[in-house]
């Protein structure tokens, strides 16, 4: 067989080869992206593939090789061409103009079964011209904490790109943040587009208007289509990008998540969470815990997250201003709290077991809530898991009956704010029929996992992979948060 029909013949059996690639980045024309070309790798072994994803793609899981994998996103065979896209960002408030894709590229675009474009971006996959003197490589831990960080998130409900493959490369990398040298890796991650604040950010720079007019219709055609036919299109896109951010700082916030590099080359423009570097989850609630370690005035750390978000969209309003009216971007922003403060309550009242609840004691039972984490501090995702386990009928008899079973919480008596909160807790329950309180339980337990990717279970996992290659406790805990668990 010669070389052409061996090509060949991989391409009518790969079904990642035979998706139907869409050109809508590519149209927009090199403005905006440079080709790029793939790194050679001197090995490929899979470690992890998302099966979760490809019915997403149409695709059958049980058809779909481990080699399958390999050959798309880890050899990166029959794919051309491969974008570098170009943007700009504000880096812990200071303006960069030398950013762009240095360690990834657009793989490719397709047509998921909702009918929603995806993106394939990979991340360690080689240099481009934005490399600014670094491999373009990704560490192998590196890859395992984003394959975490994107599953455990998608699964506490936050909008989120997932992770589809992870590729270890067999290369040794030199990193000042990691025992050196370290092993190496590609992840494919997908998601909803990898155009950020920073791509209009560059073209202000640049003094091309025409070319953000033209990306923001790029934009609202494919993320925004209810507005499409719409006069005032472009003030609609802003308000609802606030809208989608607003909602996304309050899924970190609620998930107990720190992103810890909020820079605007990190801000998607469809109000999506990706790019996990240095990020943490909280155990007790700390406002100011700070998850990057060179964030050293806290700028990032997780109470300022709503205030940061804010601050960028209206630090993106000077790169759209030449499009859209500054005071018309003034108004949507003006509504970011009120977006923010209503998912928020929301999705606390759903860890709190309430899918709607309109009495009045509501707002008191977040207060306190709030004050009682802080005060106590009390493992924050063990409290919550903590009353969907423990959580009983009998709540509804008596106050000190609440959480009696768990050794979490102080005895009655001993935290004045403890016991107003069972107090309201039990007022609540009592606006419900005993029909009801089933879906309470069920809400606890679904918006409530045992499972929480902390540093240390994190640390846990790479050490069994860095000491003995096994990879066993990696999957099992994926299988934990993919589960609920």
């Amino acid at each position: 067989m010669t070389l052409a029909e061996t090509a060949n013949n991989t391409h009518s059996t790969n079904p990642f080869l035979n998706l139907h690639y869409e050109r809508a980045v590519e149209s927009l024309g090199e403005d905006y992206y440079d080709e790029v070309a793939a790194a050679e790798f001197p090995q490929h072994i899979l470690r992890w593939r998302n099966d979760a994803l490809l019915h997403r793609l149409e695709l059958n899981p049980q058809l779909v090789k481990d080699d399958d994998f390999i050959s798309a996103f880890g050899k990166f065979e029959e794919r051309k061409p491969l974008l570098a896209l170009c943007y700009h960002g504000y880096q812990f408030g200071e303006y960069n103009p030398f950013l762009g894709d240095g360690r990834g590229f657009l793989y490719g675009q397709v047509r998921g079964t909702d009918g929603e474009l995806y993106d394939f971006g990979t991340k360690g996959s080689g240099k481009t011209p934005y490399s600014r003197g670094g491999d373009g490589m990704l560490t192998l831990k590196g890859g395992v904490r984003e394959v975490l960080a994107a599953e455990m998130l998608h699964h506490l409900g936050v909008r989120t790109s997932r992770c589809l493959s992870m590729i270890e490369t067999g290369l040794s990398l030199w990193r000042g943040d990691e025992p050196s040298p370290t092993r190496s890796s590609v992840i494919v991650r997908m998601g909803r587009s990898h155009i950020r604040f920073g791509t209009f950010e560059r073209l202000h720079y640049l003094r091309r208007p025409d070319l953000t007019k033209k990306l923001l219709d790029h934009v609202i055609e494919q993320y925004y289509r209810d507005f499409i036919t719409q006069e005032d299109k472009y003030v609609l896109f802003y308000a609802d990008l606030v809208k989608r951010t607003a909602e996304l700082v309050a899924q970190w916030m609620a998930a107990g998540f720190c992103h810890a590099v909020l820079n605007t080359d990190n801000m998607s423009i469809t109000g999506e969470s990706f790019d996990y570097g240095p990020y943490g989850f909280i155990t007790s609630y700390q406002p100011y815990f700070t998850a990057a370690y060179f964030d050293h005035y806290r700028r990032y750390c997780y109470t300022h997250q709503p205030g940061i978000c804010k601050w960028n969209l209206e630090t993106l309003q000077d790169a759209l201003k030449g499009v859209i009216d500054y005071g018309d971007m003034q108004a949507g922003l003006a509504k970011f709290d009120e977006h923010y403060q209503s998912e928020y309550r929301t999705l606390m009242l759903k860890k709190l077991g309430f899918e709607q609840l309109s009495h009045p004691e509501a707002d008191e039972l977040l207060n306190l809530t709030i004050q009682f984490l802080q005060g106590s501090e009390v493992g924050y995702h063990q409290f919550f898991y903590e009353m969907a386990r423990t959580f009983s009928l009998k709540w509804r008899d008596e106050p000190g009956l609440i959480m009696a079973d768990s050794n979490l919480v102080p005895a009655s008596g001993v935290s004045e704010v403890f016991d107003n909160w069972c107090l309201i807790y039990h007022k609540i329950l009592n606006n419900f029929d005993p029909e009801q309180i089933d879906s309470i339980a069920q809400t606890l337990t679904r918006q409530n996992p045992k499972t929480v990717i902390h540093k240390p279970v994190i640390e846990s996992i790479w050490q069994s992979i860095v000491q003995e290659d096994n990879w066993q406790p990696f999957y099992e805990l994926i299988e934990c948060i993919q589960s609920g668990k």
